[in-house]
């Protein structure tokens, strides 16, 4: 009997899967390899889509964008401004929720420079709980220049130059402070000593990239006016501070040598932390011991606080 040969059947192949979801099929492939690549590998290229190794391999190839002073270009989201803007407003609401206690533990003051030298930094973080337009104005101001200084300098050196700025703004109160009179027992308070060195350190980052700074030098001379007006209790010597501090470290960012740039601009920041400890230094030493008011029988007793910008507090008492 003679048998009828079957009909061959048609080969069979394998559904292409993504290398990394080897659950799901998928026929686009990456342009670059040419592997399945499903919808969450997909990056956008050029000319049709690759996937996330390939990209993450060109990547490692690449080197990394800098700014023009040398710092790592950023996302173009302002990540220090926000943080610094977001620690003030939460030191802002412990101020509102623990009375006087949170004031009176990291406020400056020149009496408790040499003992507590954090205060040098923690007081910039620190604004008058009963005056909301005193840290309104502030960070407002800072959302202002900081992002503008942050995307040229870069994350680490505009943090570095905010932070030099803040112990500026408390040193030069210090050095202008007098130990025998009550400025010496005042307790120092707000972000604008520091927003003064951005203030400063923009009008030499203008000057070096070519741009016009005149509205801005009028900007700060308002500012700078202002604290001289009668029983606002603004702390000038500190806007002062602040100004200069932050006017030398940008001097320092913008004009260092691109060999060895990175290495010439820690120096240099190196440099100006070291003159303000110095500064620091020689006015507590010439201050002599401290010598406390008669009704303040503790350091922190009574002091009158007077803010680095527009505010006005009764005197509070330092538990």
């Amino acid at each position: 009997m003679d048998g009828v040969d079957p009909q061959p059947s048609a080969p069979t192949t394998a559904e292409p899967v993504c290398p990394r979801h080897t659950d799901r099929v998928s026929y686009v492939r990456c342009q670059r390899c040419e592997r399945p690549v499903c919808p969450d590998c997909q990056r956008p290229a050029s000319v049709g889509v690759q996937c996330v190794d390939c990209v993450r391999e060109q990547g490692a190839g690449q080197r990394q964008a800098r700014t023009a002073f040398g710092g790592r270009a950023g996302t173009g989201r302002p990540l220090v401004t926000q943080l610094i803007i977001g620690a003030c407003v939460l030191v802002f609401v412990l101020q509102r929720a623990g009375g006087d206690v949170v004031t009176a533990r990291l406020a400056f003051f020149p009496v408790l420079a040499s003992s507590e030298p954090w205060r040098f930094v923690t007081g910039a973080f620190l604004h008058d709980p009963g005056f909301l337009l005193h840290i309104v104005f502030n960070m407002i101001v800072l959302w202002q220049i900081g992002p503008i200084l942050e995307q040229r300098l870069g994350r680490a050196r505009f943090a570095a130059l905010y932070l030099l700025s803040a112990i500026g703004g408390s040193v030069g109160y210090l050095v202008l402070a007098d130990p025998a009179k009550p400025s010496w027992y005042t307790q120092v308070v707000g972000a604008s000593g520091a927003v003064f060195g951005l203030f400063g350190a923009l009008v030499v980052i203008n000057r070096k990239m070519g741009l016009d700074s005149r509205g801005l030098v009028g900007v700060v001379a308002v500012n700078a006016a202002i604290g001289f007006v009668p029983g606002l209790n603004i702390a000038w010597q500190a806007h002062l501070g602040g100004l200069v501090t932050g006017a030398v470290a940008a001097a320092v960012l913008a004009h260092a040598p691109r060999q060895n740039r990175s290495l010439i601009q820690l120096a240099g920041l190196g440099g100006v932390l070291v003159m303000l400890v110095a500064l620091a230094v020689l006015k507590l030493t010439t201050a002599g011991p401290a010598v406390y008011p008669q009704s303040s029988p503790h350091p922190g007793d009574r002091l009158t606080p007077v803010s680095f910008s527009a505010s006005a507090w009764p005197s509070r008492t330092r538990p």
